[in-house]
């Protein structure tokens, strides 16, 4: 049985490349040949596709995935799920985690991936459970990152986990590209020995070595790997889809893949990618290579925001005194991987600390909210004298954090019941309340457009 691949570049490669601006027209201009080329999935939804959607292109993303449905007749469509954070970055209720799953079942989403960003299983248990429910595939992702607590062995029990709790199948979800070759190997072989689900790696370019990395799973047996169509691959995305397609073939690890197929995708993609390299959202520098982030373990997207955090302080001087304190200040947080919204947080407050001149002298309320436990438990026990400087003794939290939030959908119908014109239309307003009330309110009433000032954040995988 050949290797299976799915591809990224509707979803992850523009996400990574160019902050997930590709418009819905511009993914349906190469889809139907995508959908005929032998992929095991298509991913198009989910991460920053959401918020991207409401917030800068003025499209109804439950609309994008229906279009894409209504194309695709062959090929599976995947989607990223942030656990309790679903597609926001804070945790919301149970019965809107839900009734999400729910509709993008529906609305055609056949594999829902979830992850939680401090691999804290509790926060995954409602995605999971619905998912099954609804009659979706549910594939768990294992948030990898490097640390002295964060082995082969705690990938492994955590794997162990994740299968009792009724995964269909398992990611490596190396979303900093920080996974080595070697590393590789030995971790996918002992998942392949303890357990019987499916595994596929999912990494990134940046730090050079993600082809290297997926040929040594694929002689570890992992069961499918994820790539980007070569447009949309390379530097901060995914390695090329074409280029493994041409490097297994014939052996026994062939994909069978239609290659012309997708020879045509890219020549379509590619117009799309000189689009965005003209008008300036395709930085070069997103295509570029950086090992340093194998030294600093930081994942590129998160590079790319310290220094825009520094540039507008005029510190560009002290960047890397900050990437030092990147990995000091996440020893001092029990290890958090560097994922959304951790990433955010640790970045943000290791450019405090350096800025200020004195560690935690001033302390972000997301960081306090986390050391509180309202994001889960950490990995390594946090820095108890840090804790006590920072929240003294304000009230930690050692069960889910979610189970403190009351139910939030009916309330949310009922206070846009004027506005809204489905379930899809309230989850949008439980995800992103001011953007999609506004996005709403335009369908309703199209006004002039207004100059938008648009304020970049770096949205993680």
């Amino acid at each position: 049985m050949g290797v299976k691949i799915m591809e990224t570049a509707l979803r992850d490669g523009h996400q990574s490349l160019f902050a997930t601006r590709m418009t819905t027209e511009e993914i349906l201009s190469a889809l139907e040949e995508i959908d005929q080329a032998g992929y095991h999935a298509l991913e198009v939804w989910g991460g920053a596709t959401f918020d991207a959607c409401l917030r800068f292109l003025n499209e109804d993303p439950w609309e994008r995935l229906r279009k894409i449905r209504s194309v695709c007749k062959n090929t599976k469509l995947q989607m990223l799920f942030r656990g309790q954070n679903i597609l926001g970055y804070k945790h919301y209720a149970d019965d809107v985690v839900e009734m999400f799953v729910k509709k993008s079942l529906e609305n055609g989403i056949d594999i829902i991936r979830v992850f939680d960003a401090l691999n804290d299983i509790r926060n995954l248990k409602c995605a999971v459970s619905a998912t099954k429910k609804y009659g979706g595939h549910c594939q768990i992702a294992l948030s990898y990152t490097t640390s002295p607590v964060h082995t082969v062995d705690y990938f492994v029990g955590l794997a162990k986990e994740i299968e009792a709790m009724g995964a269909d199948s398992l990611c490596i979800k190396d979303m900093a590209g920080v996974l080595l070759p070697n590393d590789a190997y030995e971790l996918v072989s002992r998942l392949k020995e303890n357990t019987k689900l499916p595994i596929q790696l999912h990494s990134h370019c940046t730090g050079g070595i993600a082809e290297m990395t997926y040929m040594k799973a694929i002689e570890a047996g992992v069961d499918i790997i994820d790539t980007a169509l070569s447009p949309l691959s390379g530097g901060t995305s995914q390695p090329a889809t074409e280029s493994f397609v041409y490097s297994l073939k014939g052996s026994i690890y062939d994909t069978g893949m239609n290659l012309e197929m997708l020879e045509k995708a890219a020549d379509k993609l590619k117009k799309v990618k000189d689009k965005y390299l003209e008008n300036g959202l395709l930085n070069p520098r997103a295509l570029a290579t950086n090992p340093n982030i194998l030294k600093y373990q930081v994942p590129g997207g998160m590079l790319s925001n310290l220094m825009n955090q520094l540039k507008n302080q005029g510190a560009m001087d002290k960047f890397d005194d900050v990437l030092r304190e990147v990995p000091k200040v996440r020893a001092d947080l029990g290890y958090p991987p560097l994922v959304t919204p951790l990433s955010q947080m640790v970045g943000t407050q290791a450019v405090i600390n350096v800025i200020s001149g004195e560690r935690y002298k001033l302390v972000p309320g997301e960081v306090k909210e986390y050391l509180r436990g309202l994001y889960g438990a950490s990995p390594a026990p946090i820095n108890s004298e840090l804790k006590i400087k920072i929240i003294g003794d304000a009230p930690t939290i050692t069960h889910r954090p979610a189970d403190d939030l009351k139910p939030q959908f009916e309330e949310l119908k009922q206070k846009y019941r004027d506005l809204v014109r489905s379930d899809e239309d309230v989850l949008s307003c439980a995800l992103f309340e001011n953007v999609a009330v506004k996005f709403l309110e335009n369908l309703k009433q199209p006004q002039e457009e207004n100059e938008i000032v648009e304020i970049n954040l770096y949205i993680g995988r």
